[in-house]
């Protein structure tokens, strides 16, 4: 996604939303593969960062898209079921205008094109609902375009002499493996996590 390519965010979102309406509220204390990070702080970081994201496509920048997301830090609202669904269709919505993929925009204190932005909002999105969906147990389809979008932008960045710190080292997933497992392994994450291994 560079340039004037544009993916609709929509699809992905609708799924993430439906992830967090499927938490229980048992669930919020459990951790996720996202290191360090429980299920709580994950809908907070989903909050946050679709807050960020949408300001972002907006090219309206302050504290918000001026500070460096902590997923293991982010805490929920007290109306986080309402909350998160309804900042995910905001996401959404701001994406679709081709102008938010065009131009420069910051986010996650750093200032950088607006397809990068749109790229990396897409794949926060893949990689972390499927981070939700495994550490509640909830059957995770995410969009294929954004997954090919996702998977995409991760392979690029795995290329990267210096990954930064967004990014844990690559897991070896096998070339014949899911879309998903090798985006998921390109994330620094393994796909055959699940909660009783982490436990």
């Amino acid at each position: 996604m560079t340039g004037t390519t544009t993916l609709d965010l929509g699809p992905q979102t609708r799924v993430v939303a439906r992830l967090v309406e499927g938490v229980r509220d048992e669930q919020l204390t459990d951790p996720t593969p996202c290191p360090g990070c429980a299920v709580r702080n994950m809908l907070g970081h989903l909050t946050g960062l679709s807050v960020a994201f949408r300001n972002a496509a907006r090219k309206e920048s302050g504290p918000v898209t001026d500070t460096a997301p902590d997923a293991a830090a982010s805490e929920p609202g007290p109306r986080w079921r309402a909350e998160c669904p309804a900042v995910l269709d905001g996401l959404a919505a701001a994406w679709r205008d081709p102008a938010a993929w065009t131009g420069m925009t910051r986010a996650g204190g750093l200032d950088l094109p607006g397809a990068v932005a749109g790229a990396v909002a897409v794949d926060e999105l893949v990689i972390h609902g499927w981070d939700l969906a495994r550490a509640t147990g909830q059957e995770y389809v995410p969009d294929p375009a954004a997954l090919r979008a996702a998977y995409a932008f991760l392979r690029a960045a795995a290329d990267e002499a210096d990954r930064g710190g967004a990014f844990g080292p690559v897991v070896p997933v096998p070339d014949e493996a899911p879309l998903l497992d090798r985006a998921v392994g390109l994330s620094g994450r393994d796909p055959g996590w699940t909660p009783e291994v982490a436990g």
